[in-house]
């Protein structure tokens, strides 16, 4: 009874500490959107260089989720966190005091590699910790991820307010340091299957995510087409060779539903959420832009730790469909109302990212949890992508009302595909 009661605790303070580096990959991207205006100012970089300084973050571990998620399943998914987060810290250093674009840009690259090895990894050990309580600790992992958002205006806008613009990398530096104390005595190593892991297949899928992330972000059609083509040949590939980096029969059923409505769901919110954030910077400084979207944040942790239960009284399905109905609502609300209208956007996103996550990571064996942890966070970065990148410039051109009516249509979209899964 003693041994059962220490194991439980020790599974919870070990989910405590994956918090952390999670909280920190979501609360980055937020930062450095606030700080990219006083970086501008310092290091005076051309147009093309401030968006290579923007983008490469995204584009590197949004390239790198699947192949580092196997890599993980093969090399032992702690240890590839505590590596990731040693780089992490140490890059985070590198960007603070960067001399000029050309470094900045290097580090941030440096970043992306060092996050593409922590956020599957984080997810992956959370999966194979927790058993009979899954749901609820992968809520736990989505609830850190949306405070991560919540925390980064705040703390990015209270830091510029007082220090230099490096000072957003740095925050980053002491959450790194405290996982890589604690983590090895509270987190278990975990493996997959020792196999080889087939190279073209991660130069294939390298490929594919890098041009058609990019075609998507600078809206060019030649890339995408090409890394289109590239996932492809990935797919086709995956489906001869006798060890796939994933399995694609996963794809025929509640996992392949739930991967299109989480990039469904994340491309418009991540539309709509960027301009809410460039309309009130107009208007407020960035602290107290930040705070007016605390309270969102605050509803989307409180709705992902719930969910779970939401689940177990009526399903997942329906609880995913009813929380898209309830941010269909909240979409219709921003154009006339902007902060309450994301508060109620944020209180439906709260279920449908904590239970998407949780059913393609449950769909998958769990020796490979690590590949299917990637494929869900490669499918949010894609989402993301996708949203900032047309649905944002549709809103830019057209003002509120057309990203409405965009996002309401697709989460009503979504819905009959929700009930399914």
């Amino acid at each position: 009874m003693t041994t059962r009661s220490t194991e439980g605790v020790r599974s919870w303070l070990g989910l405590a500490v994956l918090a952390l580096p999670t909280a920190v990959l979501a609360m980055d991207v937020t930062i450095l959107y606030l700080a990219s205006p006083h970086l501008a100012r310092s290091l005076q970089p051309s147009d093309t260089e401030l968006l290579w300084i923007l983008d490469s973050y995204g584009f590197v571990i949004a390239a790198l989720l699947i192949p580092m998620g196997v890599l993980g399943d093969r090399i032992g998914r702690r240890k590839l966190l505590l590596i990731g987060a040693a780089a992490f810290a140490g890059a985070s250093v590198l960007a603070a005091y960067a001399p000029s674009p050309e470094a900045l840009i290097a580090a941030r690259a440096l970043l992306g590699v060092a996050g593409s090895t922590l956020m599957p990894s984080t997810l992956a050990l959370i999966s194979t910790m927790f058993r009979a309580r899954r749901s609820t600790a992968i809520g736990v992992w989505a609830a850190a991820m949306s405070g991560g958002v919540a925390l980064g205006p705040v703390v990015g806008g209270a830091l510029l307010e007082t220090w230099w613009w490096g000072s957003a990398f740095l925050a980053a530096v002491p959450v790194m340091v405290l996982l890589l104390v604690i983590g090895p005595f509270v987190l278990p190593e975990q493996h997959g299957p020792k196999e080889r892991v087939d190279l073209p297949s991660v130069g294939l899928v390298l490929g594919a995510t890098v041009l058609t992330v990019y075609g998507i972000k600078h809206f060019d059609v030649v890339p995408a087409v090409a890394g289109l083509g590239l996932g492809v040949w990935f797919v086709r590939r995956q489906r001869k060779i006798a060890r796939p980096l994933i399995e694609m029969t996963l794809f025929r059923g509640r996992f392949g539903r739930a991967v299109v409505v989480l990039i469904a769901d994340a491309a418009v919110t991540a539309g709509v959420y960027l301009l809410v954030t460039q309309q009130l910077q107009e208007h407020f400084s960035p602290l107290r832009a930040g705070l007016l979207l605390l309270p969102a944040s605050v509803a989307m942790v409180l709705t992902s730790v719930l969910a779970p239960r939401l689940a177990g009284a009526f399903g997942a399905g329906r609880t995913v469909a009813v929380a898209l109905v309830v941010a269909a609502a909240g979409f219709a609300i921003v154009p006339f109302a902007t902060v309450l209208g994301i508060f109620v956007v944020y209180i439906g996103q709260g279920p449908v990212m904590a239970l998407s996550t949780d059913l393609i990571v449950g769909a998958a064996p769990p020796e490979k949890a690590g590949s299917a942890a990637a494929v869900s966070e490669t499918g949010m970065e894609f989402g993301l992508a996708l949203g900032v990148a047309v649905i944002g410039t549709v809103g830019a051109a057209t003002g509120f009302g057309t990203v409405a009516v965009v996002a309401v249509v697709v989460s009503v979209l979504l819905v009959p595909l929700a009930r399914l899964t």
